[in-house]
């Protein structure tokens, strides 16, 4: 079989993929797309996401096809000595090691930074952990449910909808995985210059925290605090789509210029001089949701987003996920990317970047168990042979 040609802004690189679930996979399924060698090194019995949602085999299921594509699959047996050998190996000639277990689980298999630096010292190690090691929560487990709940999202969503509630997608997950994602390409800039490799630590504590007080940390920043830790505008409840006559549109009318040229066109009642500035609306900001509410409720959405438009006002229907896989925009710039695969066709969401000289494209279908094993065993031995 001949060697697989990688293309995008990270060709080259080779990355060894130890992570398991949703974070980890997410961040090296984007490397992968931008052209990164992932060899994904699983168990006998595969990652176990490729058994929690539905697919066309049992395990190949959605999710995992989808943060696993383009990559290869190796598996290893850690506990296994002549598996321990192979993985040393492919170490050796790889560029960045990522995993995703508890510190002192991967420390038990022998390839902790000092390990792996030993066996490469140039190599860009990153952990993805739940919290991190240098607090007393260091070796809790760790989902995006329950980091969403450390860090107080369903706290928000108490405020806008009276009970508390998670966000209904893993967005702990896949922050963190975008995280890990820049903090590697940090690290490999910074190899570039130094020579040298590092190791990395993105904790999904530390993450979402960092995420969700960009905003809300807000007047508690100084000291002493102005007020609490929370912005005022994402929590009110009356923040949400405005129902019109036949269904709801979003709108932020939100800015002086937007909501002059709004209150210009309909003239409302309620739009005098003590509304004209965003300092005066962000202080009655309840008030103005519930004034705009009463007005959306008198039309229909079609007439909405027809003056919205008009008035340049940023807006838009509410759609379903299964709307947006049909988006006329998203169709049209070309966001999904069709591969085929032993299962048929898969109609992927593509690279959401552009480069005008090494595009990013979907690597590829989504592994097997194990499904490139002895490719790469045979890659390694061509290597070994070559020195």
């Amino acid at each position: 079989m001949s060697e697989r040609v990688f293309q995008g802004p990270l060709a080259g690189v080779r990355v060894v993929d130890l992570t398991a679930m949703v974070f980890g996979p997410y961040a090296t399924q984007i490397m992968a797309d931008l052209g990164a060698d992932v060899i994904k090194v699983e168990p006998p019995s595969g990652d176990d996401t490729r058994y929690i949602s539905q697919g066309p085999t049992p395990d190949l299921g959605g999710v995992f096809v989808n943060v696993n594509r383009g990559k290869r699959s190796i598996t290893l047996d850690l506990r296994d000595d002549g598996d321990k050998a192979t993985l040393v190996r492919l170490i050796d000639g790889a560029d960045v090691f990522i995993h995703s277990m508890r510190a002192k689980a991967i420390q038990r298999l022998g390839f902790d930074y000092a390990a792996v630096s030993g066996i490469r010292p140039d190599i860009v190690y990153v952990n993805c952990y739940g919290y991190g090691r240098r607090g007393p929560d260091r070796d809790k487990p760790a989902y995006d449910d329950t980091i969403q709940a450390e860090c107080g999202l369903p706290g928000v969503q108490a405020m806008l909808n009276g009970e508390p509630g998670f966000v209904g997608t893993i967005v702990a997950d896949k922050v963190a995985g975008l995280t890990a994602v820049y903090a590697t390409l940090a690290a490999l800039f910074e190899r570039e210059r130094s020579g040298q490799g590092q190791e990395v630590e993105v904790p999904m504590f530390e993450t979402l925290a960092s995420f969700m007080l960009v905003e809300h940390a807000n007047t508690a920043l100084f000291t002493p605090p102005l007020g609490p830790a929370k912005y005022p505008r994402v929590v009110s409840p009356n923040r949400r789509p405005y129902r019109t006559k036949d269904g709801h549109v979003a709108a932020l009318i939100y800015n002086d210029k937007h909501w002059a040229a709004f209150v210009g066109a309909l003239q409302p009642e309620w739009a005098g001089p003590e509304l004209a500035t965003l300092a005066q609306r962000a202080q009655k900001i309840d008030w103005v949701y519930t004034r705009l509410a009463e007005l959306f409720a008198t039309r229909t959405t079609a007439e909405w987003l027809a003056l919205l438009e008009e008035l340049h006002i940023p807006c838009a229907p509410l759609r379903t996920p299964d709307e947006l896989l049909e988006n006329e925009h998203l169709i049209a710039a070309g966001f999904f990317e069709t591969v085929d695969s032993a299962q048929g066709p898969i109609r992927f969401p593509g690279v959401p970047t552009w480069f005008s000289r090494t595009p990013g494209k979907v690597a590829g279908p989504t592994p097997r168990i194990g499904e490139q094993s002895d490719e790469v065993r045979a890659e390694l031995d061509r290597a070994s042979g070559r020195r």
